[in-house]
């Protein structure tokens, strides 16, 4: 099992223990979704930007704007404004990650 093997593991776990939450292959990479049937919205995606791995949070934009602070976030290249990013194969903050997962699935379901 290779790192990004286990770090996709880890964030499934997060996502799939959440309630409502299902696993899709679009765009060619894992996304969790939350709701069902075409209410259902994506909330965290792991995907590859530029070659590296990476773990793409739906957030509200004042969330986003205080996560591109820091070092190992970046702006995800879709979703404007919507969507922050964190890089999966340097050392990531799983307690950090794991608010995140929550906190983005609250986002998503609170929109239904």
């Amino acid at each position: 099992m290779t790192a990004n093997d286990r770090t996709l593991a880890r964030v499934r776990t997060l996502c799939l223990s959440l309630p409502e939450t299902t696993e899709t292959l679009a765009w060619g990479h894992p996304n969790f979704r939350a709701g069902h049937g075409r209410r259902s919205r994506v909330f965290v995606a792991f995907e590859q930007v530029k070659g590296r791995p990476s773990i793409a949070f739906r957030l509200s934009p004042t969330d986003v704007d205080l996560l591109l602070r820091r070092p190992s976030f970046f702006a995800t290249p879709y979703g404007r404004g919507q969507w922050a990013s964190v890089w999966a194969d340097a050392r990531v903050n799983w307690r950090l990650v794991g608010r995140l997962v929550r906190t983005a699935h609250r986002v998503v379901t609170s929109k239904r």
